[in-house]
């Protein structure tokens, strides 16, 4: 089922929640992303409805496995494209997040596999030089 941005950003905020507290309310959601908790209310029945999470007796949000999935893709698109705005262009890690957020919804999945081969090389080549400066010359 297609959701809409705003769908996206609240699955993303529970997978943060739950990773960072281990359980996650509506009113952590509400707080989080400063919205009322009529508002966060009404998305949760629609990303209920749609699969996405269900909530337990003690008012806990829990993610479906098709709710994970797509909570984990969201999370990864945010962290890449924000480590290539850092990477090659310098931007704050603020800004980079901010923009990330923004982006995350809207790029083509190509555009997107290519950020996240590029961003693999990058890290893997600044890993591979942090691993050879304690090296001596000869040692090279």
């Amino acid at each position: 089922m297609k959701i809409q941005e705003s769908g996206e950003n609240y699955l993303e905020t529970i997978l943060i929640l739950h990773n960072k507290n281990g359980y996650v309310r509506s009113i952590d959601v509400a707080n989080r992303l400063g919205f009322s908790k009529a508002s966060v209310s009404r998305a949760m029945g629609i990303l209920k409805s749609a699969g996405y999470l269900v909530m337990e007796q003690n008012g806990n949000l829990v993610l479906t496995d098709s709710g994970y999935r797509r909570a984990s893709a969201i999370y990864d698109r945010h962290n890449t494209i924000a480590a290539f705005l850092q990477i090659t262009l310098g931007v704050s890690p603020e800004l980079a997040v901010q923009d990330s957020c923004r982006i995350e919804h809207i790029i083509s999945e190509e555009s997107f596999r290519r950020i996240k081969q590029y961003v693999a090389r990058a890290k893997a080549k600044q890993a591979g030089s942090a691993g050879r400066k304690g090296e001596s010359a000869d040692e090279r």
